[in-house]
């Protein structure tokens, strides 16, 4: 669920919890007040419904917008949302529906009493207004890796440690059952998927909140899938006592997967905590959704390992074409970034491509205008943030797009939607240390907290080369689902590690030819640009070669305690 040393904040969109009960009963005071005092704004505009009851729907209103029932505005009272009886009616029976209840649109005993149970923190509803076209729902993001790794960076403070490997080994091995996943557990060192039990605030912006309420939150691969536990809860082993700490993790870790809430109330990622089932398996659902997104099983362990099967191609994805010879050419683009749906786009000029694992998919270059209609051709920088929005920059505008559609009236300046940073951009990302956004020009970045005021701190800009080894006035960046972040400039990128703070250690070594690690492009340089070698590590193009993508750290865990403490005494970005 959370990430530690990548310590990204990610908002209740894509964080997954176990319970808000607690922060949603805060949340019900809090409004119980403002409806009293700002009834006319706050509470829905039902004729004749007096304090009581206002203050009674307040609470579900935002328990509805909490999950992606209503529109997010309605938590904020000083918008002035005025809410009509049918959008309440609605919300109320795409509730019913979701929970598996009679979708009468009437907020009745039993429905009510659903909403208080415990429960996960992340939407049922991805995006606000949007349908869910399966049973169960896929968050948009995956592995692009089958052989993962996780670490126990910080056990409970109640349980034996050898119990709890086993627990969470098993809470894995649900999901490695049904597809070629598997999971390896290491000691030190840079892993997918780091878990922590931690307490109170942690680092990642969403403390938690003693027993009883938070109970965990995840987060999925796009942010890094790492999983933190309350550890003030009563976590418990094959006891009906407690929280069940295997059913919890093997939920969280669905979401560190991809995996979305399912509306079927027996699967396991169906979003209510059910309580210690000595006899858990998981549902169909669960089987449908999880090989949706990496296959169906293909290999066994009864004998021994068999020889590494062939990858299962996405069935969304073409296969890689022949080279391109425009890009192979001239391998700088204008930006690059990831879609909401997994995708990884880069623009150049008027057109876009797609890629994939091994270089370009075919069918491309396609022309931005088509893809994204009312977007110009030559943007400086583009990210898609946390809400699932895209956002382009050009010049002083800037657009936002849900998937390939404006989201509203755009282009807008740049100095009105994200006040204190310059027009003309070279590049800008969601940077996993902390989950803010950073952009870049010339020789200085700009970090923009949206949940801050001012969202710029008057301490920026400050000088690119606090980002050790990265070149001023780069091209592009991107923050991959591997957790490093990429730096691109030229024909050339470098790969920097975000625990370290500085690029990254292998070999060959940084920087490297972007044609022939991103595009595909076999007569590309294959070792370090510009040292004249080609002798780097050039076995296997696929998979976790590719790119030197999800290339294990080679620094030893030694070199990464020193580098952290030496950077510890410096500033940070």
């Amino acid at each position: 669920m959370s990430i530690s040393s990548r310590s990204i904040r990610i908002s209740s969109e894509t964080m997954a919890c176990v319970s808000l009960r607690s922060s949603l009963r805060i949340l019900w005071t809090a409004a119980a007040a403002l409806v009293f005092l700002t009834r006319s704004s706050a509470a829905p505009t039902f004729g004749g419904a007096d304090k009581a009851m206002a203050e009674h729907d307040a609470y579900f209103q935002m328990y509805l917008a909490q999950y992606g029932y209503l529109s997010p505005s309605v938590r904020n009272p000083s918008s002035g949302h005025i809410m009509d009886e049918s959008s309440w009616r609605r919300a109320i029976a795409e509730f019913q529906s979701f929970a598996g209840l009679n979708a009468t649109g009437e907020l009745d005993e039993e429905t009510t009493k659903v909403m208080s149970l415990p429960r996960c923190g992340v939407r049922d509803k991805v995006g606000f207004g949007e349908s869910r076209a399966k049973r169960y729902a896929l968050q948009g993001s995956r592995w692009r890796v089958k052989n993962l790794t996780y670490k126990i960076s910080k056990y409970p403070s109640k349980l034996n440690r050898a119990e709890v490997d086993n627990e969470l080994a098993k809470a894995f091995a649900v999901w490695s059952d049904y597809t070629d996943l598997t999971f390896t557990q290491k000691r030190s060192g840079q892993v997918h998927i780091e878990i922590r039990f931690e307490k109170g605030e942690h680092g990642d912006g969403d403390p938690f909140d003693g027993p009883g309420g938070t109970l965990a939150h995840a987060y999925f691969p796009v942010y890094g899938g790492d999983a933190h536990f309350d550890d003030a809860e009563m976590w418990s082993i094959n006891s009906r006592r407690g929280t069940n700490l295997f059913q919890v993790a093997a939920h969280e870790f669905g979401h560190s997967l991809g995996l979305s809430h399912s509306d079927v109330r027996s699967a396991l990622m169906a979003p209510f905590y059910r309580g210690y089932d000595p006899a858990f398996q998981l549902d169909q659902d669960d089987i449908q959704g999880i090989q949706a997104l990496y296959g169906h099983k293909t290999q066994t362990d009864i004998g021994g390992p068999l020889p590494a099967a062939p990858s299962v191609p996405r069935a969304t994805t073409q296969q890689p074409a022949a080279e391109d010879p425009a890009l192979c050419g001239d391998p700088k683009f204008d930006t690059i970034f990831n879609s909401a749906d997994g995708g990884t786009f880069i623009f150049k000029g008027e057109h876009y491509w797609r890629l994939t694992e091994d270089g370009v998919a075919s069918g491309y270059p396609r022309l931005i205008s088509r893809a994204w209609p009312g977007l110009p051709g030559n943007i400086d920088a583009a990210f898609t943030y946390k809400n699932g929005k895209t956002y382009f920059f050009k010049g002083s505008k800037y657009w936002r797009y849900n998937g390939q559609k404006m989201d509203g009236d755009y282009p807008k300046d740049i100095s009105e939607g994200f006040t204190g940073i310059p027009d003309n951009l070279d590049a800008a990302l969601v940077w996993s240390g902390n989950g803010k956004i950073y952009f870049y020009k010339g020789s200085k970045f700009w970090r923009f907290d949206p949940s801050q005021r001012p969202p710029v701190k008057a301490t920026y800009p400050k000088p690119l080369s606090n980002w050790e080894g990265i070149p001023d006035s780069i091209d592009a960046a991107l923050q991959y689902t591997n957790g490093y972040t990429y730096f691109f400039k030229g024909g050339s990128y470098w790969r920097f590690n975000d625990r370290t703070f500085s690029v990254d250690s292998d070999n060959p070594a940084f920087p490297r030819s972007t044609a022939f690690w991103w595009l595909g492009c076999s007569s590309a340089p294959k070792g370090t640009v510009g040292d004249g070698s080609d002798s780097g590590d050039n076995s296997g193009r696929s998979g976790a070669s590719t790119r030197g993508l999800m290339t294990p750290l080679s620094l030893t865990a030694l070199a990464t305690l020193v580098a952290l403490a030496t950077r510890a005494l410096q500033p940070r970005a």
